[in-house]
């Protein structure tokens, strides 16, 4: 785990407050300043290096009053034992930072890894029926045996988000519930005990400062986090219309592998998801087996079992591979994080071309997920 940069963080939540800028205003002043600290020490000089910016825009930026709830929340994020990761740091989740819209930040408490190798976001109707629950917990329990270290995404909403949660936390599976508002409350109240035991085996992540209510437009917001957190989005049942659907485009926007269950053309709850399969925009599927299978996911635990390893006389590498090589000789020992953020290449991807080069006999992995050149 990195160490916290609170000045940077606060500078961070001070941009996204000013008005009319915007996520990607904020991320254009970021960009082209080196960091949000940098945009607050050069105010006066910001015209001359950004153009186009309002007099309201720099008059906000000029106002100390902005940094007040920033320091409040560091406040309330130390006594409450919440991280806030940001997106230039490599506990910082590697396939949300890929995404265009990324948070700049986000807040999370809990233990799981981030940057699991696998991490599968489930979602689907409010409204769920025992056909739709059934599924979810099946696929779910299926999922454990093959690839138990998966990480279950959702959102902590009725139907389906609540029914993907449980199945998770009952077979010992690390989940991650998605808020649309802050740390400071759980919504709806009546998933406030699933939230605890996530804590311990998961956790609970957001975009949005304490104090934030969960309107409507942050669900929105806060779908494109949960099919950006994720290698594969699994619609289990939906209507026409829904959040759901909306984060299945989204998974697609984002090349991410998007599947849904079929359900009968009677059944109102089943009618997204057939739309999904029939348009091509989701694969039909059926079990986790075949889900592990389209994938092309391997097992964990397999995984990470010791294995003879004879060095190549000539080992041949493409051109990532040589580019991971360097980076371990040039720069020492280096854990997965580290190399993700240093390579720009995606966990899920990494991991495996580790897992290869390991095969090649060019690295050795240490304890932590730490990688050396041999």
């Amino acid at each position: 785990m990195g160490e916290v940069n609170f000045e940077e963080a606060v500078c961070r939540m001070a941009l996204m407050q000013v008005k009319g800028l915007g996520l990607a205003g904020c991320r254009t002043l970021i960009n082209a300043m080196g960091s949000a600290k940098a945009v607050f020490d050069y105010a006066g000089d910001l015209k001359s290096y950004v153009h186009g910016l309002s007099h309201e825009i720099l008059s906000e930026i000029c106002d100390k009053k902005i940094f007040d709830k920033p320091k409040r929340e560091i406040d309330f994020i130390v006594k409450n034992g919440i991280r806030i990761l940001l997106d230039n740091e490599e506990d910082y989740p590697s396939r949300l930072r890929d995404c265009k819209d990324a948070p700049l930040y986000v807040f999370f408490k809990g233990n799981a890894n981030l940057n699991s190798l696998h991490v599968v976001s489930i979602v689907g109707t409010r409204r769920s029926t025992d056909y739709g629950r059934n599924l979810c917990r099946d696929f779910v329990h299926e999922l454990y045996g093959q690839c138990p270290e998966t990480v279950i995404v959702s959102g902590l909403a009725y139907g389906i988000d609540i029914e993907a949660h449980r199945a998770a936390l009952a077979d010992g599976m690390c989940t991650i519930g998605v808020m649309a508002h802050g740390l400071d409350r759980i919504y709806p109240l009546q998933h406030r005990q699933t939230a605890v035991e996530m804590l311990e085996c998961g956790g609970l992540l957001t975009e949005y400062l304490s104090g934030t209510r969960p309107e409507r437009f942050n669900f929105v917001q806060r779908n494109r986090i949960v099919a950006g957190l994720c290698d594969a989005v699994v619609v289990v049942e939906s209507a026409l219309h829904g959040g759901a659907l909306i984060t299945a485009s989204l998974a697609n926007g984002y090349n991410r592998e998007c599947y849904a269950f079929p359900g009968r053309i009677s059944d109102a709850c089943s009618a997204g998801c057939n739309n999904l399969i029939a348009g091509n925009n989701a694969k039909l599927l059926t079990s986790a087996s075949d889900f592990v299978k389209d994938m092309i996911w391997m097992n964990t635990s397999e995984m990470m079992k010791p294995r003879p390893v004879q060095r190549q006389l000539f080992v041949e590498l493409n051109d990532e591979e040589k580019r991971i090589l360097d980076l371990l000789r040039d720069k020492g020992d280096m854990q997965i994080n580290s190399l993700v953020l240093e390579a720009g290449i995606p966990v899920n991807r990494l991991v495996v071309m580790m897992f290869e080069l390991e095969m090649k006999g060019v690295v050795q992995v240490l304890a932590g997920n730490v990688y050396k050149a041999i």
